[in-house]
């Protein structure tokens, strides 16, 4: 059985460009949709908006025994940095940021959580000629070191998209993020990686895994699915079945052995029981990895003859 995880945005409510779902509701609430979602638990908690009442928090984790995979910072806000958090050319905007991400670090140390992550979606562009990549990324990487150095401890993970709300993020593949967290040269700044985010890239999930685990820099795994034209946070394996196989049977040999994290929308439908089927669906998925034998597929992958290789898969299901 994996260890999986809710973000705390999808168990209340939520909302597009377009329509608004779930009623609004407090932690408390939240933390007891996730602790009634068979085969989750754990959540992954926002910073700030889940944190306005710390006890709450605590005494829902408690009750629902949950533990926290992840707090999630949030750089993307309706009341600031609106021209990005990291790589705002005010100096202001980007200390505020930092500053603030200090305090969500010691706030996560409080609760127990040792990794905190972070989606600089708002950090990009959408015009040619809109930035200076090379300020920009200097700005970033400044930022990012002062955080990392205010608790060696703490694992602090980028979580890389592609597009949205700009037209192109700042780092929005695998590789760029492996680069520029490499160029940081923080040993505790490593990536997470969403499979929708990859699938989004163009990316295969389970290549991106093993490029960021072969250099030391895979924290953390955000799972859904979507059919590559957008982020539409499905249940995985809606779209993609045999390419999360891959990922959980190439996981499981890069030795990762940590929290999976549901990044799915439940839209108009009950989160909990959205939940727990996205977490049988996914111990399925891992189950079917599990029973691929690794000598046969390891000539199988040496042969590099793929009908050959699908026809033994399906022979498992």
């Amino acid at each position: 059985m994996l260890r999986l995880s809710i973000i705390t945005l999808f168990l209340g409510q939520t909302r597009n460009r377009f329509l608004v779902y779930q009623d609004p509701c407090q932690v408390g609430t939240i933390l007891d949709r996730a602790g009634a979602a068979e085969g989750c638990d754990g959540v992954e908690l926002r910073y700030p908006v889940d944190f306005a009442d710390p006890q709450a928090v605590k005494d829902g984790l408690a009750r629902n025994r949950l533990g926290v995979s992840a707090v999630n910072f949030a750089s993307v806000r309706n009341d600031r940095w609106l021209r990005g958090a990291w790589t705002s050319e005010n100096p202001a905007d980007r200390q505020d940021a930092v500053d603030d991400f200090r305090r969500c670090l010691d706030t996560a140390a409080e609760i127990g959580a040792d990794r905190v992550t972070n989606c600089p979606l708002n950090d990009g562009y959408d015009y040619p000629f809109e930035i200076d990549y090379s300020r920009a990324l200097d700005h970033a990487a400044g930022c990012y070191e002062a955080v990392a150095a205010h608790n060696r401890q703490m694992r602090i993970c980028i979580e890389y998209k592609i597009a949205e709300p700009r037209v192109r993020a700042l780092l929005g593949t695998a590789g760029e993020t492996l680069a520029f967290v490499q160029m940081v040269g923080a040993d505790n700044l490593g990536v997470t990686m969403d499979t929708g985010h990859a699938l989004f890239a163009q990316e295969n999930a389970a290549m991106a895994a093993a490029l960021l685990a072969r250099a030391g820099k895979l924290f953390y795994v955000h799972l859904n699915d979507n059919d590559c034209r957008a982020d539409w946070d499905l249940t995985p394996g809606t779209f993609h079945t045999w390419e999360f196989v891959e990922l959980f049977y190439h996981l499981d040999r890069l030795g990762y052995d940590d929290w999976y994290t549901f990044d799915i929308v439940p839209k108009e439908r009950d989160p909990s029981q959205v939940f727990t089927h996205a977490a049988r669906i996914t111990n399925a998925l891992k189950r079917l990895a599990d029973r691929i034998d690794g000598a046969r597929m390891d000539g199988l992958l040496k042969d590099r003859d793929p009908t050959a290789t699908m026809d033994y898969l399906h022979t498992l299901v």
